[in-house]
């Protein structure tokens, strides 16, 4: 007999709905289409957080490159699309299909529905509005958690995004809700993974940051409960901090709709210059014997030369992922980019041709049909790997493509200027709503989704407080404090509530506002935001 999944998978806020293997004529709480799951889908892809992130950047804001570049919405549907190509050629082996089972099941539509759902809580300007948001949450408003996208994407399904008949968020399915969960633990608080000998991607500290707990999460505090309601159906298949098959899926697909798109966009626009790249990979395979020898102090003196940070990336896999990288396999890979990005489609600088679009889409089916027949089941993943894992030859591919895309646009000084300015902007417009939510006079004329937004976080705050008070403080204060004071919890409130307001905008939509807030518009009326 085929192994069956965990029970109750399916659960949507407390209450069961009809499995697969359950006759047709069970009553349903909602009007839900045949799939709950597909339900679910209909749901994000319906949803206005997700309709937002067209106008989200995802490396570079499309109306500063006067091309038409990926944003959230077209790389969040790419995702989707390779995550169903994956979950395909999963269930399409008997021996995947039966370890999958085993594991809690791999349904297509839940993948696609993670997919979709990944990123709605990625804020303005990318991953840099998310460093921006977090550092703000945390040192002026007092909030511990501070600020993650993959956090803000599960509080907008759980909490904050609404649907009708009432309540709080979009009330998926258990099994959609975990496999948004990429990092399942909080930042400070339990599961702690930190704790394990090897803790996995995301789970240590990050650099810049010590003491702050972990450098990626996938809920705060006020969601928890929730996290751990859609995890419950998994526990006896999955440790508490692993994610489950279809988050892994998930995950895996990002990874590759990222690797390939990404470098899609910076060749049309013209950053990927073929000759800077080819240099870097030539000479690292011309000298890797050479480079081996050198210390690392000397490799980071040396970072612009080229072959040097692609020597301190080949170092940094084995320290990091020794489970899985091996210098045959590096050196193939970079034989492969070499051959496929540098020789087949940066040697033609992008004219928009039909040729050269025709290289595009060669480049990216070719690349994207490779790395998913390179996807396969782990049954007994190390900690710093999901259940559905590349291949070695694929894995490696995958981090030399990431290093070209890190090291050739997002490391160049025009990319860091622009940044500096959208810091800038966010800072501003958080202290211009956080000055009129404290403003009382102003109250009656607040705009009502930040007063909304207030209350709710305000109303989950004081929750937390009476059932956990200390887990709203740093672990520094905890011995000595009890529990935040009532002007704390209220800023904390404020700080949520502004941070969520913020991250809920497009790019064009918080530079609109800050225009606004800072009187250097006179137009009244405007579509490009609503109050």
């Amino acid at each position: 007999m085929e192994p069956q999944p965990p029970s109750g998978r399916t659960a949507r806020s407390g209450h069961l709905v009809r499995t697969a293997a359950e006759p047709a004529h069970v009553a349903q709480p909602y009007d839900l289409a045949a799939s709950p799951f597909r339900a679910d889908r209909d749901r994000i892809s319906g949803s206005a957080f997700f309709a937002r992130l067209g106008g989200v950047t995802q490396v570079v804001s499309p109306s500063g490159s006067g091309l038409l570049l990926h944003n959230r919405l077209t790389h969040s549907l790419k995702v989707a699309q390779v995550a169903r190509a994956v979950g395909e050629s999963l269930l399409g082996d008997p021996e995947s299909r039966a370890a999958v089972t085993r594991l809690g099941g791999c349904d297509l539509d839940v993948v696609e529905s993670a997919g979709l759902a990944h990123d709605l809580g990625h804020p303005p300007f990318g991953h840099l509005g998310e460093r921006v948001l977090d550092r703000i949450a945390r040192e002026r408003f007092g909030l511990v958690d501070g600020f993650e996208g993959n956090a803000q994407t599960f509080r907008i399904v759980s909490s904050i995004d609404v649907r009708g008949g009432g309540g709080d968020g979009l009330d998926l399915t258990a099994a959609v809700r975990a496999a948004l969960l990429k990092y399942p633990w909080t930042r400070l608080a339990a599961p702690d993974p930190r704790s394990l000998p090897l803790p996995p991607r995301g789970a240590s500290e990050p650099e810049d940051a010590p003491g702050t707990g972990a450098a990626k999460f996938s809920a705060y505090i006020t969601e928890l409960d929730d996290m751990l309601d859609c995890r419950a159906p998994f526990a006896a298949a999955l440790a508490g901090w692993q994610q489950t098959v279809e988050a892994s899926v998930m995950d895996t697909a990002d990874d590759i709709a990222y690797a390939i798109h990404d470098l899609e966009d910076f060749h049309r626009v013209g950053i990927l210059q073929h000759a800077t790249v080819s240099t870097e990979l030539t000479e690292w395979l011309g000298r890797a014997a050479e480079l081996a020898r050198f210390d690392d102090a000397e490799l980071r003196s040396r970072s612009e030369s080229p072959g040097y940070s692609l020597e301190s990336l080949r170092r940094r896999l084995h320290v990091k992922d020794s489970w899985i990288a091996a210098d045959d396999a590096f050196v193939g890979a970079v034989k492969k980019v070499q051959s496929d990005l540098v020789t087949k489609l940066l040697e033609q600088p992008f004219d928009r041709s039909k040729q050269a679009e025709r290289a595009v889409a060669a480049f990216s089916g070719t690349w994207t049909r490779r790395l998913v027949r390179g996807v396969r089941v782990e049954p007994d993943p190390t900690t710093r790997s999901g259940h559905v894992v590349l291949d070695r030859e694929q894995w490696h591919e995958v981090q030399i493509l990431k290093f070209v895309h890190r090291r050739f646009v997002l490391q160049r000084p025009d990319l860091a200027l622009h940044q500096r300015g959208q810091d800038r902007l966010l800072s501003k417009l958080v202290q211009a709503l956080d000055e009129w939510l404290i403003d009382r006079s102003e109250s009656a004329r607040l705009p009502h989704r930040l007063r909304d937004l207030f209350e709710h976080a305000a109303v989950e705050l004081d929750a937390v407080r009476r059932d956990d008070p200390t887990s709203l403080l740093p672990h520094s204060e905890r011995s000595s404090s009890e529990s935040p004071d009532r002007e704390q919890l209220e800023r904390m409130a404020r700080g949520r509530a502004v941070i969520d307001f913020v991250a809920s905008l497009t790019d064009e939509q918080a530079a609109a506002l800050l225009e606004s807030l800072s009187g250097r518009t006179t137009q009244l009326w405007s579509d490009t935001f609503v109050l």
